[in-house]
């Protein structure tokens, strides 16, 4: 069975040219989508996953309708792979169903695999060299030593711990983070 998935990105984009295609190009149902591919839910694309069974096929217009990077892709053409369902791009003239099909997909899914080492070859290397120049990642301190004195002199002079993490611009648990002891100040 071919089973026909169609996406826009808007609403008030038109689904009837790759509807027509996907007819056209044979498929028995047809589910669609109006929304981003950057959304991960997208209840068409569910649907006509959930409709389809080994020996089906999985058709869209264009490749950019089914996912938004190479990895969206190759990931969902492996899941597709592993429950015995090939997957057709009318517009690309791609058919896993051909071994030229496979090998594209393979070759795919090589480039992804490459993509994401050197992503994080060069996560790390930003981090070595951020290192060397004294720099720590991730976000800066809300609580910075002045904040802490001003903290801690406010609650000896019987501020109450709410208060104090208000006037400081920090939440009452940062304020319970850095200074424990403001814990047992707001029971009293």
């Amino acid at each position: 069975m071919l089973i026909g998935y169609a996406r826009v990105s808007r609403e008030d984009q038109k689904l009837e040219l790759q509807l027509q295609a996907l007819i056209d190009a044979g498929c028995d149902r047809v589910f669609s989508d109006k929304k981003s591919g950057a959304q991960k839910y997208r209840k068409g694309l569910e649907d006509a996953l959930s409709h389809l069974r080994a020996g089906d096929i999985l058709v869209v217009w264009k490749l950019d309708r089914l996912g938004r990077t190479v990895k969206q892709l190759v990931d969902l053409v492996e899941e597709l792979e592993e429950k015995g369902i090939n997957f057709k791009s009318v517009k690309d003239n791609i058919d896993t169903t051909t071994s030229a099909g496979r090998f594209f997909f393979h070759l795919m899914a090589s480039l992804a695999q490459m993509e994401r080492e050197l992503i994080v070859e060069r996560t790390k290397a930003g981090l070595e060299a951020a290192k060397k120049l004294g720099r720590a990642g991730g976000r800066k301190r809300v609580m910075t030593e002045s904040k802490i004195k001003s903290a801690k002199k406010l609650l000896q002079s019987g501020v109450v711990p709410k208060d104090v993490a208000e006037d400081l611009g920090v939440s009452v648990a940062t304020l319970y983070r850095w200074i424990p002891e403001a814990a047992s100040l707001a029971n009293d």
